[in-house]
């Protein structure tokens, strides 16, 4: 797990060194570990480096290998890399190191760009083919791991982070319209290749892409589930998915083992991250360090979860931790945050899930996480309605579910210059929903949350939060083998017992009750879900900031109606429309976007 970065220029000038190695210190958090730079007369790569497989000097990079003409920066874990390099030994390749870094390089020999189809993991990958001249992009199936692209006349960079990418600077750091209004549509998320800025672009998920000295460029998709019933499925029961989806998910959980350091947990107390630490003691693993965070109640909501992650920790014996927070603790933590996100997001949450990693980075350097399993098996409330819409209805009846602005509220929310005459965001939503393949309106809708929407918005969160504190996080669910099973059943077994039911009846060999049958949760954090009391000065601040008041995002009268009405404010699933628009500033004051 790392961060990487590099500058390829197509006009016969040298890339900028002082660039790159901005570039590369500016992610100093992702890397703690060593730091390297390598190029030639075109390109340049950077890499900040946090030690998980292979401890040793032979795994650093940039890592070269002369006798294959190729140098490569890479960002991730690739899982089934001892089966690779068993495979690439018995045709014939050698090996220096025992890291998956090295097993990438000779994948990309042997297979050429087809290497990505043999990789089990999450990626990021920036690799120099130098007999051909080409520099090869790629990145995980479900974007676990990013990527961010500047391009201008003559030259393209790319880094891990979009902060890396300004500290390089020469970035158009204009608020792209469009993602704007993507930002205000879909609880702040900006899906691939956009991002908030103009002058920055995200490769997609599951894309390679290559580019030629000349500054020639091409792309391609190589994965993406059909969500549509199987024929080698015919016949299949209940029982028969619960059977198999359950032999997947243990081969998902074995599979984030694979480190030269030990894994932890983080506990939320979910159906989740307590079927990880079932599976997990049920395949052995004893003292598995687990982690929870909480913080005050507020109004009658309650701020953690802690009765059900200590019923779980209790259940199996874990060497677990409660980390408790107060409302004093949490203002800074939000400053800190906002300078740790790559992108801004509003989830309430992301705050959490920093302080989280913070302390949990203090015991062990990679951890299992829960996330990604209401995307994939319908775990959210909206996905119910969607078992008795037409397939032809999904796109209104998703927009009138899932939008916290339709297209006719934004003309009256953003300011002038920023005011589309067409609906971006529906008809992105809706050429997405409509396409081939999906045999039912849920599995339109989850298509699109899994290849779409949660690249952008909680695997973004875990990767800046974790990665913040050179924590390396792995997410079972978003496994490829798992989400192409999952992508093939029947929705009717995932949107049953309330949601993820295939997974409750998975969990109910494993788990208690009490766990499974609980009412859904979140991280709850009360004061930035009803923005009040210090947060809300924050926000009052940002808003009216003088920097807010020369970019003119918003339409002051709006954002005054919000501040008198905190009723207003609320939004589709749970979020709040004045922190995604006080986040957005904050966001952007605090990068010195001006």
């Amino acid at each position: 797990m790392c961060g990487i970065s590099g500058e390829a220029r197509f006009d016969g000038t040298a890339p900028d060194a002082a660039a790159v190695t901005r570039m590369t210190e500016a992610m100093r958090s992702r890397g703690p570990d060593g730091a390297g730079r390598w190029g030639e007369d075109w390109v340049l790569l950077g890499h900040r480096r946090l030690t998980i497989i292979d401890l040793s000097e032979a795994g650093a990079q940039p890592m070269v290998r002369e006798d294959l003409g190729l140098a490569l920066v890479f960002n991730g874990c690739v899982y089934n890399y001892p089966q690779l390099r068993e495979e690439l030994r018995a045709a014939g390749h050698t090996f220096h190191s025992t890291s998956d870094t090295e097993v990438i390089l000779v994948a990309y020999a042997q297979w050429g760009e087809d290497f990505v189809d043999h990789l089990v993991g999450m990626f990021a990958v920036g690799l120099v083919d130098r007999a051909r001249r080409r520099l090869v992009l790629a990145r995980d199936r479900l974007g676990v791991k990013p990527l961010y692209l500047a391009e201008t006349a003559g030259r393209l960079r790319f880094a891990s982070t979009l902060p890396a990418l300004l500290a390089a600077g020469e970035v158009d750091t204009d608020v792209d319209p469009v993602a704007l209004h993507h930002y205000l549509s879909w609880h702040s998320i900006v899906p691939a290749p956009r991002t908030i800025l103009r002058g920055v672009r995200k490769l997609p998920p599951a894309t390679v892409r290559v580019v030629e000295a000349d500054g020639r460029s091409r792309e391609r998709v190589y994965w993406r589930p059909d969500y549509v019933r199987q024929a080698t499925h015919t016949g299949w029961d209940t029982r028969d998915w619960q059977a198999a989806m359950g032999e997947a998910l243990r081969t998902a959980v074995a599979r984030r083992l694979v480190a030269d350091v030990p894994v932890g947990v983080l506990l939320s107390g979910g159906l989740d991250s307590s079927l990880i630490v079932a599976l997990l003691a049920e395949a052995g693993q004893e003292h598995l360090r687990t982690f929870s965070i909480g913080f005050d109640s507020r109004g009658g909501e309650s701020g953690d979860e802690f009765h059900y992650s200590d019923l779980v920790a209790r259940a199996f014996d874990t060497d677990h931790q409660r980390i408790q927070l107060a409302d004093d603790d949490l203002v800074p933590a939000v400053r800190r945050t906002i300078e740790a996100m790559t992108e801004p997001m509003g989830s309430h949450d992301v705050v959490a899930f920093h302080l989280l990693s913070e302390q949990v980075a203090r015991h062990v350097n990679v951890a299992q996480s829960g996330q990604g399993a209401d995307e994939v098996f319908a775990g959210y409330g909206y996905h119910q309605p969607f078992v008795e819409v037409p397939r032809d209805q999904v796109a209104p009846a998703f927009a009138e579910l899932f939008f916290d602005h339709d297209h006719a509220e934004l003309g009256q929310v953003v300011g002038p210059a920023y005011a589309l005459a067409g609906d971006a965001s529906g008809d992105l939503v809706g050429a997405d929903l409509g396409a081939r393949g999906a045999d039912t309106a849920l599995d339109a809708v989850l298509r699109l949350d899994t290849h779409l929407m949660l690249p952008d918005d909680p695997v973004k969160r875990v990767d800046s939060m974790s990665m913040a504190w050179g924590l390396e996080l792995r997410t079972p669910f978003l496994d490829q083998d798992l989400v192409t099973l999952a992508a093939a059943c029947p929705p009717e077994h995932k949107v049953a017992q309330g949601g993820k039911g295939v997974l409750k009846d998975v969990a109910r060999q494993v788990l208690p009750a009490d766990v499974i049958d609980r009412p859904k949760g979140y991280f709850p954090v009360p004061a930035l879900r009803n923005v009040d009391g210090p947060i809300r000065e924050l926000v009052v601040e940002a808003l009216r900031a003088p920097a807010a008041r020369r970019r003119a995002l918003f339409r002051p009268e709006y954002v005054e109606r919000l501040l008198a009405d905190p009723q207003a404010a609320q939004a589709a699933a749970g979020s709040n429309k004045l922190w995604q628009l006080g986040l957005l500033e904050l966001w952007l004051q605090t990068h010195g976007i001006r």
